[in-house]
Parts: structure tokens; sequence; C-alpha cells
């Protein structure tokens, strides 16, 4: 395993960051894994499009479905450069490209593939996906869902709630998942995922802002929506299958994403604390303050060690077992970490809201310690992780 960049995944780096400096506004912070929507939409849009035409969006597919057939490895460095640049549009549609798209590809009828997989390569609006799992009694017990999906000709009836539903008032498509046999002894075999268009009669999205003010979740409503059977992916009743599987590609790409946006914020504060002062000496010379910004340093690189590992194993053809929660585990950690170290060095600026005159580094250090609580929950709590490491890793006995 070789952790050195070649010539080519140097190139696309430099590429990318000299995109980001040519297309994005100066002094740019926008988009980010804690904050995956940008606050102007027009933006997205407008970027999105030339990552698309640029076959960056999704470059690890087929070119037959919008990719240009690049090396997992290449996609890692894209992800990586997109969180430390912040690039919006690459996270418009993050549900799409990360692991509808990939999921689809695996187990989508034909059908599926060319109708989804291009939108979702084109970088439009109408490509744009939401994740519908979560309901107000079925979060990590998600076993325990009652969003019903009754069969009814080559329709499927779907009546429910969801929540939290990150984008879905920006989504055309909505990746469900539904109980179809409420009457399966052991009740994640009774679940099924689906299609389900976002414009349907029946379909009501609500935003729930989140505790510091951004719109980025959202509860949906589903009325009698009908959907046409060719929606179901994959096999009825087999959905938890498929979802297990759409969770390691979203936990896998949680890393690349997480390093690059963070050492980007550590970066920044390495510059802070050489240009700041208190009592007539630079913050950089206190030995709290760099033993604290030493740690950030190590703790990322490991991140970075654990991203490479992962690609390295899926692009030798390998199935890897509990290495996407381990990485989801150690990015959720390294940004809980980061977050109050960074707090902690700012002082009552991190506090401060990132449009006030007196934020410090943009603000990302108040929406990092803000945003990251949440970010432990989404795509699995530590639990759920630590449980599945424990299992497929250490070989220990369930945990339920």
């Amino acid at each position: 395993m070789n952790f050195e960049l070649g010539e080519k995944e140097q190139a696309l780096r430099d590429e990318i960051g000299q995109f980001a400096k040519e297309e994005l506004p100066a002094g740019w912070v926008g988009a980010s894994v804690l904050d995956q929507e940008c606050r102007d939409w027009e933006i997205e849009k407008s970027i999105a499009k030339k990552l698309a035409q640029k076959g960056w969006l999704v470059m690890s597919w087929p070119k037959e479905y919008g990719g240009r057939d690049a090396s997992l490895l290449e996609q890692t460095v894209y992800e990586m450069e997109i969180g430390y640049w912040g690039i919006p549009g690459a996270f418009m549609g993050i549900s799409g490209t990360q692991w509808v798209g990939p999921c689809l590809m695996l187990f989508g009828t034909e059908e599926q593939k060319k109708k989804y997989l291009p939108l979702i390569a084109s970088g439009e609006p109408d490509g744009v996906w939401c994740t519908a799992y979560s309901e107000p009694n079925a979060g990590s017990d998600l076993a325990n869902l009652q969003t019903r999906a009754v069969r009814d000709g080559n329709e499927y009836v779907i009546n429910g709630q969801k929540v939290w539903t990150s984008a879905a008032h920006r989504s055309r498509w909505c990746w469900l998942m539904a109980r179809t046999d409420p009457s399966a002894l052991k009740k994640h075999r009774g679940l099924s995922l689906f299609i389900v268009d976002m414009k349907s009669p029946g379909v009501t999205v609500s935003p729930l802002l989140n505790y510091y003010g951004r719109h980025h979740f959202n509860e949906v409503f589903f009325d009698n929506v009908r959907i046409p059977a060719s929606n179901l992916v994959g096999e009825e009743n087999r959905g938890w299958y498929l979802l297990m599987q759409a969770l390691v590609f979203e936990r896998r790409s949680l890393a690349p994403m997480t390093y690059g946006g963070f050492k980007r914020v550590l970066e920044q504060l390495v510059q802070y604390v050489k240009e700041t002062q208190y009592e007539g000496r630079p913050l950089s010379q206190s030995p709290v303050i760099r033993r604290k910004l030493a740690d950030m340093a190590i703790e990322l690189e490991t991140l970075k060690l654990f991203a490479y590992q992962l690609t390295w194993r899926l692009s030798q053809g390998d199935i890897p077992g509990y290495e996407s929660s381990r990485n989801k585990v150690a990015s959720d950690d390294l940004v809980r970490r980061i977050a109050i170290a960074a707090a902690e060095i700012l002082g009552a600026y991190s506090q401060v809201d990132p449009d006030s005159k007196w934020a410090r580094l943009n603000g990302i250090v108040q929406s990092s310690y803000l945003g990251f609580p949440g970010q432990a929950i989404a795509a699995g709590t530590a639990e759920v992780e630590k449980s599945i490491i424990g299992q497929f890793k250490l070989g220990l006995p369930k945990s339920y």
C-alpha cells in the first residue's frame, strides 16, 4: 500500500485548487461536511453544473453513466479537495452522488440506471436527492420504522412521516425506506427501498431549523402518495440489505471530506495564532496552544491514512467490512476535538456569528462547534459504529 500520490492525482489536486481560486468569491468559506448546503442556492447550482461539465461530480462512475472512469484514489483526492476549498455544488446532490447512484449501479434495474444516473451526473437541480430513513420513533433503531408502502396493482401507496431529511426542500427525488411487510418475524426483513418523486401529490415538506438557525433539515409527510411499482429498488422486503450497502458508501465518503475541510481550519488557526498577541507575545509561542495544534495535525494525518487505506482496499476488489464505520467514528471524533480546541484558542470570538465584523476565521469555528453533535448522529451514531467494529473486526458478539 503506497500512500504517495502519483502525477495524475497531484495534477488533479492542482487543477481543483485552481478551479476554486477562479470560480469562488475571494475569501470563500462555504459548504462543508458539517454544512452541506451553502446559503446561496444560485451559486450552488452554478458550481454543480461546472463540476459536472469537468467530469468531477461523479468522476469514478463509468462513462456510460456520466462519469469519467477515474480511479477510486482520484475520487478520494477530489473529495479531500472539495472539503478543503468548501466548493459549493459538490454537496448539492451528495445523496445522489455518494450513495444513491452507486447503489443503483449495484441493485437498480436497467431502466432505473438509464433514467436516474445521468440526472445525478448532470449537476442539474433535477438530479438532487434526499434520503428518508429516520422517523420520529426510529433513528438508530431503524428497523422500527413505521412508514408504510402498500402494493396496489402497478403502484405502491405510501403513508408516513420522515424526519431530519437533509435538503428535502430542494430535492427532486427521495431515496425512501418503508415497511412493506408488517407481519415479518424480524422487523428488518419487512423493509423495502423506493424512489419517490418529491413532486408527487401527497408529499409535504416542512422545514426544521437546526439549533443554530440553519435550514438544512426537514420533516417530510407522505399522505397516500402513489408511485409506480417500478420505483422499487431491488427486491421487496430486502431493503435492509441494500440499506447496509448504502450506509457503507455514505460513511466512506465522510473521512476524505472531513480531512480536507479541517485541514484548512487547522491552517487558518495556525495563521491566526501567529498574528494574534496576548500579553505582548504571539499566541503561537504558548506551549499549550502549540500542543493543541500539534494534536490536531496528528489526528488529521491519521484520518487521511484511514481514508487512503479504505480506498486502497476497494481498489484491490476487496469488500471492506468495518473500515467505513471506523472512518466514520474517527471523522466524528476529529471534528469534535478540533472544534473544542479551536473554540478554546479563539475564546469569546468563537461565539460570534459568522456575519459579524468580530468573527474570526470567517466564523468557521462557531459553525464547527455547533455542528459537530449533529454530524456524530448522522449516518449512524458512535455506538452503532463501534458495535459494527466490534462484531466485524474484533469478533465480539452482537450488542443487541
